[in-house]
């Protein structure tokens, strides 16, 4: 697996890119999943790149953001191509995006296929760029479940279309996160790991909340220690182990838990390869 940090973790800290990329340097992890913002406020400071981070032996795996699926298309078109060149500047091939704002059986008929267009001519633009657009399986989207994802990629048919899975969220949607693995297989470019201590927390996730600085951050957990059974879902997956995967801390005590869950899944990888 390449494992990358979020810059999202530290999005309440005074961390500068230089400061991230050494400790991830530090902790061996492989790259860095850089926040949309992020990305834009480093535009004005063009000697931090896909160079420089190799020399931190790292890659910038994914830029996560948020494309407006309603609204001026002209204006969506431009953030677009303004991610994707700061996508090329850091080597990165993954622009992330959500499928939505609404739950995928809340949406009639009309609206859905405006934002199914939408996403077409979106991951058309990505593609011009030669760049991947990635939708999160995420609660309160087209893709909160297996089938809706499955049923969304279908719908927007296009090449450049493919998926951030992201484990706890369709564990929230009530699924075996291993079947659901293996149907989106073909599909996923990216895998999100994060955990809860309980299935009644999962509110804290909720994106009003976990982007507040004072919201609260009770139940967000290590992630071997929480609701979610990840030693037994990650060793199901060995023939997989080479997909791109992104630690997506939100909590307190960013150093600590991230340097934590890095070893204990470098361990569990030893443990995979001296059993095989």
């Amino acid at each position: 697996m390449h494992l990358s940090l979020c810059t999202i973790s530290f999005r309440h800290h005074l961390s500068s890119m230089e400061d991230i990329a050494s400790w991830a340097q530090q902790q061996h992890f492989d790259g860095i999943e850089l926040w949309g913002i992020h990305a834009l406020n480093l535009a004005d400071q063009p000697q931090l790149n896909a160079q420089w981070l190799d020399s931190y032996d790292l890659s910038v795996s994914m830029i996560s953001d948020y494309l407006p699926l309603q609204g001026s298309l002209q204006l969506a078109y431009q953030k677009v191509d303004d991610l994707c060149l700061l996508a090329q500047r850091w080597g990165s091939r993954k622009l992330r995006t959500f499928a939505g704002q609404k739950a995928s059986e809340a949406v009639n008929y009309e609206e859905r296929q405006r934002w199914t267009e939408r996403l077409h001519l979106l991951a058309e633009r990505t593609h011009q760029h030669g760049i991947r657009l990635l939708v999160e399986t995420h609660p309160q989207t087209l893709a909160d479940s297996t089938a809706a994802t499955l049923r969304l990629l279908q719908e927007v048919d296009h090449p450049a279309l493919a998926v951030n899975f992201d484990v706890l969220h369709l564990w929230e949607a009530g699924e075996n996160p291993k079947e659901s693995f293996i149907k989106l297989l073909p599909y996923v470019e990216h895998m999100h790991l994060k955990n809860i201590l309980s299935s009644q927390q999962l509110e804290v996730f909720a994106p009003a909340n976990v982007y507040s600085p004072a919201g609260d951050r009770y139940g967000m957990v290590s992630l071997f220690e929480g609701a979610l059974d990840y030693r037994s879902f990650l060793q199901t997956l060995s023939d997989s182990f080479k997909i791109e995967a992104s630690l997506e801390w939100f909590g307190p005590s960013v150093h600590s838990v991230l340097q934590h869950d890095s070893q204990q899944l470098q361990q569990l990888y030893k443990q995979q390869r001296l059993a095989s």
